[in-house]
């Protein structure tokens, strides 16, 4: 992997109807395409399903898609195009996390506690 690589933190409404059917389907449809540009997922979870504040694509009801994932800076724009041309991941959202707070985040996504130096 390249050196300039930096932790995000992804967020993706899927398509509600499309998540009912295929729960686990569309989550790896994401994270193959972050595998496929030399991407590392490290936490992928669903946050929760709700009500969309205004329709997106049609769609009133979104699962909201938490991913913690390891990439190439200059890969970020691929990704949000795979995205943007994907059905069923109606919006994404892409955090850049900073280098101190990476080890703490990931370690409370995975459910792990942490101890405070």
């Amino acid at each position: 992997m390249a050196d300039n690589t930096a932790v995000y933190e992804g967020l993706f409404i899927f398509d509600s109807n499309k998540f009912a059917r295929e729960r686990e389907g569309l989550a790896k449809e994401v994270e193959a395409m972050v595998e496929g540009i030399d991407g590392e997922v490290l936490v992928s979870r669903l946050w929760e399903e709700r009500r969309l504040a205004f329709p997106i694509k049609g769609q009133r009801k979104g699962a909201y898609w938490l991913m913690y994932l390891r990439i190439p800076t200059l890969r970020l724009k691929e990704l949000t195009r795979s995205c943007e041309i994907s059905d069923s991941v109606l919006r994404q959202l892409f955090v850049k996390l900073p280098p101190s707070l990476v080890d703490p985040i990931i370690a409370h996504a995975k459910g792990e506690t942490v101890a405070v130096e």
